[in-house]
């Protein structure tokens, strides 16, 4: 059912032109109040807008400043509401549906197992990825003794980011080997064959 809402809301948004932005309002004052009785703090919305806002800011702006219309205008700040009342719709899902129950419901759905095995896989390298990059922080904080300059932090951190992919690829690669000595044939399995 959640999965549901926010696709029907995402669907709604998308489809309600500019004309009816009263409407488009109503989404958005429904999306939060929806993160707010989900116990999404205005903090953490904010810190999350505040990285998701400038992108669809510069992205919004280069259409009317490739072609200067009217029409242009109305298109962005089109795209501007819909994109908002999407990405909170976003942040509700994420924090009133867990990822295993995603992963159930997508499968319900009957979405290709492809997908969901992708999905799967995604989530539980995430982690690995953040333990690699604590190492990493970690040991960049051992050797800096006192402070860096701007531009060597800076050196040292696309370095850490360039590390952090070759480890990422070498942990991707030792992790399959294993799956395929314990006999993972690409097959996916559900420990709850009950759905």
């Amino acid at each position: 059912m959640k999965l549901a809402i926010t696709m029907t809301v995402i669907l709604v948004a998308g489809l309600v032109p500019l004309e009816h932005w009263p409407a488009q309002g109503l989404l958005l004052a429904i999306t939060f109040t929806g993160l707010s009785l989900a116990g999404v703090t205005m903090r953490y919305l904010l810190r999350r807008l505040v990285l998701f806002l400038p992108l669809l800011l510069v992205f919004g702006l280069s259409v009317p400043a490739a072609g200067a219309s009217d029409l242009a205008w109305s298109w962005t700040i089109s795209m501007w509401l819909r994109c908002t009342v999407s990405f909170m719709a976003g942040l509700w899902l994420i924090h009133v549906l867990p990822f295993p129950e995603l992963l159930s419901t997508l499968r319900r759905w009957r979405c290709p197992l492809v997908l969901i095995a992708m999905l799967g896989f995604m989530y539980r390298y995430t982690f690995i990825l953040w333990d690699e990059l604590r190492r990493l922080r970690n040991a960049r904080d051992a050797r800096a003794f006192g402070g860096n300059s701007w531009w060597r932090s800076w050196s040292i951190n696309s370095q850490m980011i360039g590390l952090l992919l070759l480890r990422a690829m070498e942990r991707a690669e030792r992790t399959h080997r294993a799956m395929l000595s314990r006999g993972w044939d690409g097959s996916i399995r559900f420990l709850n064959m009950d759905e």
